[in-house]
């Protein structure tokens, strides 16, 4: 892959448009927060089975609030604001 696109929401590399198939419906519109929040959240974990649940959710929220397809995304904001 020559192109250097990521994916706006999980940085995976892509060929074209702003979010993977992963990410991104047939449409190409986000996927809802809960479904991919849990998708990060269990690759966390089986990166490193060791880490506590709350602890791969801490590092999950903070990289989604990093990513363009979820730093203004209401979901987000409200839980980093109450950690």
């Amino acid at each position: 892959m020559t192109n250097k696109t990521r994916c706006q929401s999980c940085t995976m590399p892509i060929e074209t448009g702003a979010l993977c198939p992963h990410c991104g419906d047939k449409h190409g519109k986000l996927r809802p927060f809960g479904e991919l929040f849990e998708r990060m959240v269990q690759w966390t974990l089986s990166q490193a089975p060791t880490t506590p649940r709350q602890e791969a959710e801490k590092q999950t929220l903070a990289f989604m609030i990093q990513q363009p397809a979820w730093r203004e995304h209401p979901e987000v904001k409200a839980r980093a604001a109450r950690k």
